[in-house]
């Protein structure tokens, strides 16, 4: 199952893209033995100022077409490690060949694109900055196929 990062703004050179990178390196060695990966990063970003509603279309058309969709969104839904890897698991499990993470801009997602998601995850009730937020994902992408794959959970 490939896996999409939808995102709203372009990362630049520094600690955050590094992380990223890494992380997305990271899943991608560990999760190609497990049917998981690669992950690719689409970066969309409004230019003309139409706000959450053209950063919706931008980020509609980088969702890959039949793709399960998931919203990072406050109001979404909180998972531990382990259910994130068997949701993971699940989805790869049923065919689905591609899942694509969106996350919103400063604003969030516009609601219509929100709704139309298949699933909605949270990071908490805090809100995150969105470039931390795909660092997260990452993250916790890595540790989804580290689990899948057997290696020890470590709750730090």
């Amino acid at each position: 199952m490939r896996v999409h990062i939808c995102a709203v703004g372009r990362l630049r050179s520094g600690p955050e893209r590094d992380l990223l990178d890494d992380y997305l390196t990271r899943f991608d060695r560990t999760g190609r033995a497990l049917g998981l990966g690669p992950a690719a990063m689409a970066e969309v970003e409004d230019r003309k100022g139409g706000g959450m509603s053209a950063e919706a279309d931008l980020l509609g058309r980088a969702i890959p077409k039949g793709a399960v969709t998931v919203a990072l969104d406050e109001r979404g839904k909180l998972l531990s490690s382990p259910d994130f890897a068997d949701l993971l698991g699940r989805w790869r499990d049923e065919g689905r060949g591609d899942a694509a993470f969106v996350i919103g801009g400063a604003d969030g997602i516009a609601p219509g694109l929100r709704d139309r998601a298949d699933f909605r995850l949270s990071f908490g009730k805090m809100v995150w900055p969105h470039m931390l937020a795909r660092v997260m994902l990452a993250e916790q992408l890595y540790r989804a196929a580290s689990i899948l794959a057997g290696a020890p959970y470590h709750r730090e």
